[in-house]
C-alpha cells in the first residue's frame, strides 16, 4: 500500500469520523491522493464524467424514487393499506402483520427502505399506536424492520448501484430478490405474531369478509404496478431503466387520473424532494467512481483476489467473513457507500472463488438492508425517530428479536443459494 492511498484512507476516515458527509468525505479524501500522487485533478473529472455516462442504468435511481414519491402521495397508500387491514389484519397481532404485507406491497413500487418507511410507515405506526393494542416503540421497530424489504423484492435502487460496480444483469438480481424478500416477510410475520401471543396483544377488529372483493377491486390498479415492472423487464418489452420511466409515468397516471389524488403543487413538491433524494445519492456515486479508480490504481482489488486464492479459502468461509465485515460497517456506513465502495473490493475474489455474483449481490444487499436497522447507526432507525418523534431508546429496545430473524434469513441465503438463485435460473439464468 502506497503513502498516497494510506493519506487517501486517513483522510477518509478523519472527515467522516468528524461527521463530514460521507459524499464529501469520498470526495475530499479522492483528491488527497490526487494530488499527492501528482495526478492532474482533471483525472477525476474524466473518471466522474466518463462513470456517469456510460451507465444509462443510473438513470433508473431518479425515475424509481419519482414513482416511490407518487405512489405515496394522495389515496393510493391508503388503498393499499386498506386491502391490507382486509386480507391479514383479523389474525392475532393483526396490525404488525398489516405493517409487513404492507412493505411488501409497497417494496414493488419504491425500490427504498427510507421511502417506505418514512412515507406509510408512519401512517401504520400512528394506526397501531391509535388501537392502543401496541407500544408505540414496538410499532416503530416492525415498521423499521419491515421497511428493509423495500430495496430487496424489485424494483431496489441499491440493486441498480451494485449492478454499475460489478456488471451483473439487473433482471436477475431483481428476480434473485423475489424469494428472499418473501423469506423477510415470513419471518418478520412469523416473530410478530409470536410475541403478540406472548403478551397477550388484543385482537384488533376485522373487517367483514364481504368487504374483501369490494377493497381488492380498488387497489388492484395499484397492485398491477409491480407486475407491470416484471414484465416489462423479463418480457423484453424494456430495460431495466425503461421500466423504471414506465413505473414512474404509471404511477403519475393511476395517481393523477385514475384517482385524483395528486394535485399540481404536490407533483412539484414530489419533484423536488425527488431531485434533491437524487442529488444525494448521486454525490455518494460520484465520489465512489473516482475512489474506485484509484483503488483499481492501486490494483487492491486483484491483490486480494490472489491472497484469498493463496490461502485456498473456502467461497463459503470466504462468504461468510465478508457478511460479518459487511454487517459490522453496517453499524457505521450507510449502504449506498458499502454497496458503492466496500463490496467492489471483494468482486474479483469472488470470481477467482467461484462466487455466484447475483448471489453475492442479493446477499450483500439484504446484508447492507439489515444495516439499515443495526444499532448505533441505523439509518431506519433515525428516520422514523424524525418523522414519529418516538425515542430511540424505546425503538431500539424492541428490535433486537426483529433484527435477530432477518440475520436468521441472511445466513439460510448464504447456506442455501436456491433460495436466491432458483428463480433466475427458471428464467435462463446460467450462474
Amino acid at each position: 500500500m502506497t503513502l498516497e492511498f494510506l493519506l487517501c484512507l486517513g483522510a477518509l476516515f478523519f472527515l467522516a469520523g468528524i461527521g463530514i458527509p460521507i459524499a464529501y468525505a469520498i470526495l475530499v479524501s479522492s483528491i488527497v491522493y490526487l494530488f499527492a500522487a501528482g495526478e492532474s485533478i482533471g483525472v477525476a473529472g474524466k473518471v466522474l464524467m466518463d462513470g456517469l455516462y456510460q451507465s444509462f442504468i443510473l438513470l433508473a435511481v431518479p425515475l424509481f424514487i419519482v414513482a416511490a414519491g407518487i405512489m405515496n402521495a394522495g389515496t393510493i397508500s391508503d388503498r393499499l393499506l386498506r386491502f391490507c387491514i382486509a386480507l391479514v389484519g383479523r389474525f392475532r397481532g393483526g396490525m404488525g402483520h398489516v405493517n409487513v404485507v404492507a412493505s411488501l406491497i409497497f417494496s414493488g413500487m419504491s425500490g427504498s427502505a427510507v421511502a417506505d418507511a418514512a412515507g406509510i410507515g408512519k401512517i401504520i405506526i400512528e394506526m397501531m399506536t391509535k388501537t392502543g393494542h401496541y407500544t408505540r416503540g414496538y410499532a416503530a421497530a416492525i415498521t423499521a424492520a419491515s421497511a428493509t424489504i423495500g430495496p430487496i423484492i424489485p424494483p431496489s435502487i441499491p440493486m441498480v448501484l451494485y449492478a454499475l460496480v460489478s456488471n451483473t444483469s439487473i433482471g436477475y438480481l431483481f428476480l434473485g430478490g423475489i424469494f428472499p424478500g418473501l423469506l423477510m416477510g415470513v419471518v418478520l410475520m412469523a416473530v410478530n405474531w409470536w410475541i403478540s401471543w406472548r403478551r397477550d396483544f388484543a385482537l384488533d377488529e376485522p373487517v367483514p369478509l364481504a368487504e374483501l372483493p369490494r377493497l381488492t377491486v380498488r387497489a388492484f390498479p395499484a397492485l398491477l404496478m409491480p407486475a407491470i415492472l416484471l414484465y416489462g423487464i423479463y418480457g423484453g418489452v424494456t430495460t431495466p431503466t425503461e421500466a423504471a420511466a414506465v413505473a414512474a409515468f404509471y404511477a403519475l397516471v393511476l395517481a393523477g387520473v385514475f384517482y385524483r389524488s395528486l394535485s399540481f403543487k404536490a407533483l412539484g413538491q414530489i419533484l423536488i424532494e425527488s431531485a434533491r433524494s437524487s442529488a444525494a445519492i448521486g454525490l455518494v456515486i460520484g465520489g465512489a467512481l473516482i475512489l474506485n479508480y484509484i483503488v483499481a490504481s492501486e490494483n487492491i482489488p486483484s491483490m486480494l483476489a490472489e491472497h484469498m486464492v493463496g490461502l485456498d479459502v473456502h467461497p463459503l468461509v470466504f462468504l461468510l467473513g465478508v457478511n460479518v465485515l459487511l454487517l459490522l460497517l453496517g453499524c457505521l456506513l450507510d449502504a449506498t457507500t458499502i454497496i458503492l465502495v466496500i463490496i467492489p473490493l471483494f468482486l474479483p475474489a469472488c470470481r477467482e472463488l467461484g462466487i455466484d455474483l447475483v448471489h453475492f449481490g442479493v446477499v450483500a444487499v439484504v446484508n447492507c438492508m439489515i444495516g439499515l436497522i443495526t444499532p448505533p447507526y441505523g439509518v431506519l432507525l433515525f428516520v422514523i425517530n424524525a418523522v414519529t418523534r418516538i425515542p430511540l431508546t424505546e425503538i431500539i429496545r424492541e428490535i433486537w428479536l426483529f433484527l435477530f430473524v432477518l440475520l436468521a434469513a441472511l445466513a439460510a441465503m448464504i447456506l442455501f443459494p436456491g433460495i436466491v438463485l432458483w428463480l433466475p435460473r427458471m428464467f435462463g439464468y446460467a450462474g
